[in-house]
């Protein structure tokens, strides 16, 4: 297959990625953004120049459920998308992140999703955060 098919596959699971974060924010639900590797894991990074906070894939999914009911009803955001396939089984997507919820801005992350595909399915398998003031 060429790699334009497979770019535009992996978009498009992407973006129906995507649409299942503001119904997770809608609902409170996560399952469905539940799409990590068993050794995945986040490292976050905050304004200042200590190093990065390391959370484990079960860390995370406990803290993606606390800021899903904490931001419950916001919009989840995902602007100046970036995506780009190393290959045909790895991506990289490149995203800032806003929470917004009544027009306000809760939240502003930099964010880089590591994605490979196992089994035919896409899967997250590293990502990184920073903070954005």
């Amino acid at each position: 297959m060429p790699a334009q098919n497979h770019l535009n596959e992996f978009t498009k699971m992407h973006d129906e990625f995507i649409l299942e974060w503001n119904s997770a924010m809608i609902s409170g639900n996560t399952t469905s953004v539940v799409r990590m590797t068993e050794d995945y894991y986040v490292a976050f990074f905050n304004n200042n120049n200590e190093k990065p906070i390391f959370f484990t894939k079960q860390e995370a999914i406990n803290g993606m459920e606390q800021s899903v009911r904490h931001f419950l009803g916001a919009n989840k955001r995902f602007e100046n998308r970036v995506i780009r396939l190393k290959d045909n089984q790895n991506a990289v997507v490149f995203y800032e992140q806003i929470i917004v919820k009544n027009e306000e801005v809760l939240a502003r992350l930099f964010t880089i999703e590591n994605w490979r595909l196992i089994n035919k399915k896409w899967w997250i398998i590293r990502e990184t955060e920073e903070s954005i003031n």
